[in-house]
């Protein structure tokens, strides 16, 4: 089962409390801010507006954000991040509460939340190693990573079952209150202060510095790289839709074969979480990556060929089982492999990296759809990250090679 070990640690247990307390909190938002769209707009082309809403603040604070991390106090930012996350949440609770009727504030809204969690997400996952031993980074990345594909699986249910008895505006408000108690267990850390010297403030040149770090970096970059080809190649989300109306026999309205589709990633991901304990036992973390995207590759090879629903539901699990086991060595990667003073900024490229390459996906997918069929653009695409991972795997041998170090660099 799951390694509980580091929440032993009460500094690792405060900050995995308030993970815990806004993962399902801020799957209601999710769900509510394009239904809301929808509501105000009747267009789906305004709901996929929010999406490129989304995206463009956690590019350019995503990377800002990880260097500010690394020059100020981990904690105070975290603290000033929750706090500015609850306001927009607040301020999204009382326009859909008061019925204000404008999606152009829904989405300013909307981009603004999104700007302070592209900085508290890196900041978030360098603080990591600061509270915990080396050896405890994949049970404490494990224990963070389960409890957020628990809210990717039970939050938009929830939102599904409370929106017709309490309404929309009511999803705003938990969320609030959520991100509010959270402020406690955050407010508990430790000082987090920069260990490179006092504070001082973030600029452009600390984001350069940031890639020309990662460029020194091979073992790094292969790990970024190797991501990229997963996501990019092999996430065929945007042909859900098409698949559960035209290979799976859905109704033109949706039904219940689009609902699991979207759902058995996170379902996959957060099974292989519960029963994570066994991943602490992994020191080759190199190889540990590069099995987990062929098997990923595989399973997505393996839906895209299949006409069975349930079928093609398992092969999704596995997919998001695989994923979770190669986001925790990569994560562990990044925190044992990079310096304190770095690892700020690299949480912020790791951040845009996992945010954009599905996007990318999307529309890669959506293109090879149009021209050669939902089936091969699948499973080409699964057929592709297994090739280009094996030569890439095989260009730089360092990364197979690539074990847990027994320290963490300070």
């Amino acid at each position: 089962m799951v390694d509980t070990r580091p929440l032993k640690i009460p500094a690792y247990r405060r900050l995995w409390v308030s993970t815990a307390v806004t993962a399902i909190g801020s799957q209601l938002t999710a769900v509510a801010v394009p239904k809301q769209v929808y509501d105000l707009t009747g267009s789906s082309g305004f709901v996929g507006l929010t999406g490129a809403v989304a995206l463009v603040p956690l590019l350019v604070f995503g990377l800002w954000g990880g260097a500010i991390a690394d020059t100020v106090d981990r904690r105070k930012l975290l603290l000033v991040t929750n706090t500015g996350i609850a306001l927009t949440s607040a301020m999204l609770w009382v326009q859909a509460l008061v019925g204000v009727g404008s999606v152009w504030l829904v989405l300013t809204l909307l981009g603004a939340n999104q700007a302070f969690f592209a900085v508290n997400m890196p900041t978030r996952s360098a603080v990591i190693a600061r509270l915990v031993p080396v050896e405890l980074l994949p049970a404490a990345i494990s224990l963070g990573a389960t409890m957020m594909q628990f809210g990717a699986v039970l939050g938009p249910m929830a939102a599904g079952a409370l929106m017709p008895v309490v309404g929309l505006s009511t999803l705003y408000l938990v969320d609030t209150v959520a991100l509010t108690v959270t402020l406690f267990a955050v407010w508990k850390l430790p000082a987090l202060p920069p260990t490179n010297g006092p504070s001082r403030r973030a600029g452009i040149r600390d984001v350069v510095d940031g890639f020309r770090y990662l460029a020194t970096q091979k073992i790094l970059l292969a790990s970024f790289l190797v991501d990229i080809i997963a996501m990019v190649f092999g996430m065929p989300r945007a042909l859900f839709p098409e698949m559960a109306e035209r290979t799976f026999g859905d109704p033109p309205g949706g039904g219940v074969a689009l609902g699991w589709l979207y759902a058995a990633i996170p379902i996959g991901a957060l099974i292989c979480g519960i029963a994570s304990g066994w991943l602490s036992r992994i020191g080759r973390h190199g190889v540990a990556v590069t099995i987990a995207i062929c098997v990923w590759g595989a399973s997505v090879l393996g839906f895209g060929m299949t006409h069975s629903l349930w079928l093609a539901v398992v092969f999704m699990a596995l997919a998001g089982a695989a994923d979770f086991v190669s986001m925790v060595f990569r994560s562990s990667i990044l925190q044992s492999a990079t310096t304190d003073e770095m690892r700020g900024r690299l949480q912020g490229v790791f951040t845009v990296v996992v945010a954009g390459g599905p996007r990318i996906a999307d529309v890669t997918h959506g293109w090879a759809a149009a021209g050669v069929g939902t089936a091969v653009a699948a499973s080409g695409g699964g057929a592709l990250v297994i090739v280009v991972v094996i030569a890439t795997v095989a260009l730089l041998p360092a990364f197979w090679r690539y074990r847990a170090p027994t320290s963490v660099k300070s």
